[in-house]
């Protein structure tokens, strides 16, 4: 009975653990990821915006500022939230031009500055503002911007919530990256709940959809202490 208790005890604690891990198994396809959506979604609308909403290019222009101190090797999230006198932060982005699609994507921005600075409350806050941009090129930032809600949430205490929004991380993409890895962490927060059978479920998709990734063979062990 007591090595069942300290087994679950494991699983709840990998369950809480830090969002930092996701950056730091992730992070190189999260900045890829991010950098495609301001080519594709940004410049993709350029025309049609600059047409109805002359800010849309001054938006695009104020963002890519802020991306450069957000993509470098050693990032600086405080300068990349805030700016200077030698260039914009995202919530300069958000504050003047939100309305925009270089706005949109600054709020995701955003949010993650916050994450990774501490800032929970402000995160959540940043990333639930972000809209959903219906392109297949943004898919990949759908999926993210779920998905770190889902980690908030986990932070939290509040596994269901957790489950709720890393099930639509799943379905915004379902690309080899970033579903297995939402669908792990389900598996995680369904520990959390101790509901086997759920977690089950999604161990079930991993081995049937990514039976090479290495969430489906985390899954198993999870799966299997509980």
């Amino acid at each position: 009975m007591a090595k069942n208790e300290n087994q679950q005890e494991v699983v709840v604690a990998e369950a809480v653990g830090k969002t930092e891990k996701f950056f730091q198994e992730n992070g190189k396809y999260v900045m890829v990821g991010l950098l495609a959506v301001v080519i594709v979604v940004v410049a993709g609308y350029f025309y049609k915006s600059v047409i109805i909403d002359g800010n849309a290019e001054k938006a695009s222009e104020m963002i890519v500022e802020a991306q450069e101190r957000f993509g470098v090797e050693n990032p600086d999230f405080v300068l990349a939230l805030n700016g200077d006198d030698n260039g914009a932060g995202f919530l300069d982005v958000v504050e003047q031009y939100g309305s925009t699609p270089a706005g949109n994507l600054a709020k995701h921005y955003a949010g993650i500055c916050y994450l990774r600075t501490g800032d929970l409350e402000n995160a959540e806050k940043y990333l639930a503002m972000y809209d959903t941009v219906n392109e297949l090129a943004a898919e990949v930032v759908n999926a993210q911007n779920l998905g770190l809600r889902g980690d908030i949430a986990v932070e939290k205490g509040e596994y269901e919530a957790a489950v709720a929004l890393y099930k639509k991380a799943v379905a915004a993409s379902k690309n080899i990256y970033t579903a297995p890895l939402f669908l792990y962490k389900q598996v995680l927060a369904y520990a959390a709940l101790g509901n086997k059978e759920e977690a089950q479920k999604c161990l079930d998709i991993l081995k049937a959809d990514y039976a090479m990734s290495t969430e489906a063979r985390e899954a198993e062990k999870v799966v299997g202490s509980l």
